[in-house]
């Protein structure tokens, strides 16, 4: 396993590769999820980079980027513990510089994805991720990419990124890891109390009703469904049915088979925002 710390001394290994590259861009205080991401992506390619690099663009004035938990050591330790971790490359900026240069002014819009579901409530979130995403994508010229389901939205958003700017790499979504009650892993997740932590389930509870409801009844039943659940409990920011291409409301009046629906929601305890989905 080899750290890189400057893009430079990165480059100049990336230069030399011959062989196949998978990229798992991370912002570290890894866990199980981020874990069968790169664990996938060593099967699939001969060697892996995993980024870690905290991105000051994704968050907002108001938003939890100082409190982000950086725990380096704690990641390499358990990325070493992965079948075929010697294949790994760990690629740890220094420094925002080794991202975006001085006096760095580009920024990347995919315009109509970013503005549903969290792109509601967290104005430039997205441009963040796509122009960090992109300096990824163009840093590492990985063959392949690999991002988890839990940010559904997010990997729609980098998807349509990569085919407008015809960007020669491939896009995998992976399955969302849970806890044993359902609970989506989430670097967030340890924000929660005691109390909060036994709330949280109450999001992917009421996803799975949703679906449930929407599979066996329709789509008008589905929404009447949603709104009650809005209504009575004020910690939801959002739960939205959406086609799963456009992000629209445009959705099937009856249930026609797997994937063609997602679920999604923001759930808010205390000053810890989670979300999740449900493709149905």
């Amino acid at each position: 396993m080899k750290l890189f710390r400057k893009r430079i001394e990165f480059l100049n290994w990336r230069n030399d590769l011959k062989s196949t590259l998978g990229l798992v861009p991370t912002m570290g205080n890894l866990h199980q999820g981020h874990l069968s991401l790169t664990q996938r992506a060593l099967n699939e390619n001969e060697n892996v980079v995993v980024t870690i690099f905290v991105n000051p663009k994704q968050f907002g004035p108001n938003e939890d980027f100082d409190q982000y938990p950086r725990t380096l050591e704690e990641d390499l330790n358990k990325l070493a513990t992965l079948e075929g971790s010697d294949r790994l490359i760990i690629f740890n900026p220094e420094s925002n510089d080794e991202i975006y240069p001085e006096n760095f002014q580009t920024s990347i819009s995919v315009n109509g994805l970013d503005k549903v579901l969290c792109g509601r409530f967290r104005d430039g979130h997205f441009s963040g991720v796509t122009t960090v995403v992109y300096q990824l994508f163009a840093l590492t010229k990985a063959d392949q990419a690999y991002f988890g389901q839990k940010d559904f939205q997010q990997f729609k958003i980098i998807e349509r990124m990569a085919k407008d700017l015809m960007l020669p790499i491939r896009l995998h979504m992976c399955p969302i890891i849970r806890e044993e009650d359902g609970l989506a892993l989430s670097s967030r997740n340890q924000y929660l109390n005691s109390t909060q932590r036994e709330e949280a389930v109450k999001l992917n509870q009421k996803l799975n009703e949703i679906a449930n409801v929407y599979k066996n009844q329709g789509k008008s039943s589905a929404i009447s469904f949603r709104d009650v659940t809005l209504q009575e409990d004020l910690r939801f920011q959002y739960i939205e049915l959406l086609e799963t291409q456009s992000l629209t409301g445009n959705i099937p009046t009856s249930y026609e088979g797997y994937g063609k629906v997602v679920v999604a929601g923001a759930f808010i305890l205390g000053d810890t925002r989670l979300i999740d989905n449900l493709l149905i």
